[in-house]
């Protein structure tokens, strides 16, 4: 059952995502809706939008940033076109390629495309994920959205909650794609395609891209250098087109600063920028923000963050749809509150992480993976599985095995060992974490498999390239994309992301690894060709990101409202959790035995999603 009633409130939920205009198209079988933030074409790129005899029409969330190459090309086959927009160019580059569009485009998107006359709905998200793509078959018939929260508007949508998600969550932090927290529905994930025919039976996705395959190329460093900053300017400049006030966010950090740095260099106006500061000078890094913004003479604007905004902890159940437990969202939605006043579209840094081997975990892994060559696995699992009893913490183990290394990733195959290193709440605690008829239902479901599917189609066998890798598929889509994108959109900002503009990933997955990571330093070759650019402090400064006192919070002002979810009945009476022991955990971290502030935080947030979505 669908109706246009129906198709608009479900359209009308994603308000946030663009409240400039209104698009609805119904015809027998097929329903669109698209809510528009006007960046390119304001005057006549209104959506749904069609081919030249309305048979072909898609919605379109994002950017196409070469589609005035794109434009002469198809003009050349014989296309018309009618607007100025990018969202013309995919409605003719599937009239001309078919499914193989959508490796014509360079850019962020997520889209739905009708062809009547073929009787095909195809949708296509991005190669990185930068934008998001839902989908679920209620009853044999199938919905799509940006966000979770459009599909729970149907009537017939099942909010049964999937348990692997459950389990995934409490690893991960976020759900990893293709999961969501209902069992009736998925992301679509990234580089992907999904192909349906009317009346066929609803058909796996299709994978269209994946980092290259190719020999790690021979290239000096000086070279190297050179054409990392020739890249990372063409990845900006294309990024520029807009009709619309346009900036950048500006954390101080190596990624932002030459994000900045090559607007700087291609605008002749000044650079818009903002950054967020913290009170707490532990966690605060806007000098740095500052140092660049005045070495490139940004119009700049800070604004200082409270460390108790608790009042976002329920807004975010609201914008992110499922659990999401990474406490920087709170001051990333800020930044983008802040950056809304003034621009419509922000450029942002993230990606550098993953591309330039910049996390500091990265180092403990390669580490664990010489310790782990040392001994075989046979011999290590119960050596070190035993003393991982003794030493359950890495903070509680001898300082030789370093600050990311634990017993337990030693007792581990490779996979498993850096699983255990980015899990939120690691495996033995969420065994105690759950109810024995809980785990029962999991069937023996572990979401260290996550990561196995994927290390299982790494290019690489380069230890450092495979852990980068399983970080392109977790927690760059799952987390850091998944944030940004929420964060930003509640406030109806674009925001940009250059460091993931696909020809460099690639170029950059080429790189041999030790000119991204050598010795202790990461992103070394992306310092080094910015050491002209930038001050020393901000290039070879410790990396701080967005922290936020979360030990302290939770012994101090967040201390009632954590006991008070440990009894509130939503999260009981989902029997998931064992709660004498979610109790003992949070009297030992609000006694300061011990630090349980990650698996707290977890379940505060897990709470405050069924508060605000399973009622």
């Amino acid at each position: 059952m669908f109706s246009r009633t129906l198709l608009w409130d479900m359209n009308e939920t994603q308000h946030h995502r663009g409240p400039d205009e209104t698009g609805i198209h119904l015809e027998p079988g097929v329903g669109l809706g698209h809510k528009r933030l006007s960046i390119i074409d304001l005057s006549s790129g209104q959506q749904p939008l069609f081919n030249e005899d309305d048979s072909v029409v898609v919605v379109f969330n994002g950017e196409i940033y070469n589609f005035q190459t794109l434009v002469p090309e198809l003009e050349a086959c014989g296309h018309r076109f009618k607007t100025h927009s990018d969202t013309e160019v995919i409605v003719h580059a599937w009239e001309e390629w078919g499914e193989s569009c959508v490796t014509r485009f360079r850019g962020m998107f997520a889209f739905a495309l009708w062809d009547r006359n073929r009787h095909i709905l195809f949708l296509a998200r991005d190669r990185l994920g930068v934008k998001p793509l839902y989908y679920a078959d209620v009853g044999g018939l199938l919905l799509f959205a940006s966000e979770l929260k459009a599909l729970a508007a149907h009537p017939e949508f099942s909010r049964t909650i999937d348990p692997p998600a459950v389990e995934e969550y409490f690893a991960f932090g976020y759900i990893p794609e293709p999961r969501t927290i209902y069992a009736s529905a998925k992301k679509l994930p990234p580089g992907t395609t999904l192909t349906v025919k009317r009346g066929a039976a609803l058909p796996n996705p299709r994978q269209y891209w994946d980092l290259p395959s190719s020999e790690v190329i021979t290239i000096s460093e000086d070279d190297a250098c050179a054409e990392l900053l020739s890249r990372i300017r063409d990845a900006v400049k294309i990024r520029l087109i807009s009709e619309v006030p346009l900036g950048a966010f500006l954390s101080g950090g190596v990624d932002s600063s030459a994000v900045v740095a090559a607007m700087a260099e291609l605008m002749g106006d000044s650079v818009n920028t903002c950054s967020i500061s913290f009170q707490e000078q532990k966690y605060d890094e806007s000098r740095y923000a500052t140092m660049v913004a005045e070495r490139y003479h940004t119009n700049h604007r800070s604004e200082t963050v409270a460390s108790d905004d608790f009042a976002l902890i329920d807004r975010l159940a609201t914008i992110y749809d499922e659990p999401y437990a990474d406490s920087s969202a709170m001051p990333t939605y800020r930044v983008c509150e802040l950056a809304r006043k003034h621009v419509t579209v922000a450029l942002s840094g993230d990606g550098g992480g993953e591309n330039l081997a910049g996390y500091g975990r990265y180092r403990g892994y390669l580490r664990e993976e010489k310790m782990r060559g040392l001994l075989p696995l046979s011999v290590r699992r119960p050596l070190f599985g035993m003393l991982a009893k003794i030493y359950p913490k890495a903070d509680r183990a001898p300082r030789f095995l370093g600050a990311k290394s634990t017993f337990q990733a030693l007792a581990s195959d490779s996979v498993e060992g850096y699983f255990n290193g980015v899990s939120i709440v690691r495996e033995p605690l969420r065994r105690q974490l759950f109810t024995a008829k809980f785990q029962a239902g999991l069937d023996g479901y572990r979401a260290v498999e996550v990561m196995r599917r994927h290390a299982a189609t790494c290019p690489s066998d380069h230890p450092l390239s495979k852990v980068q890798y399983l970080d392109f598929k977790t927690y760059l889509p799952g987390d850091i994309l998944t944030k940004v994108d929420r964060a930003s959109m509640a406030h109806s900002l674009e925001v940009r992301e250059p460091l993931l503009d696909h020809p460099l990933t690639e170029w950059l997955w080429t790189l041999p690894p030790d000119l991204k990571l050598r010795g202790s330093e990461g992103k070394y070759v992306f310092k080094r060709a910015l050491e002209s650019q930038l001050p020393a402090e901000v290039l070879y400064r410790k990396k701080m990101g967005f922290s936020i006192p979360l030990t302290e919070w939770l012994r101090g002002p967040l201390r009632e409202r954590v006991r008070a979810t440990l009894t509130s009945p939503c999260l009981v009476e989902t029997g998931i959790f064992n709660i004498r022991y979610l109790t003992q955990i949070f009297e030992q971290h609000v006694s300061g035995q011990r630090d349980h502030s990650a698996p707290l935080w977890t379940v505060l947030m897990f709470e405050s999603f069924l508060r605000q979505h399973q009622q």
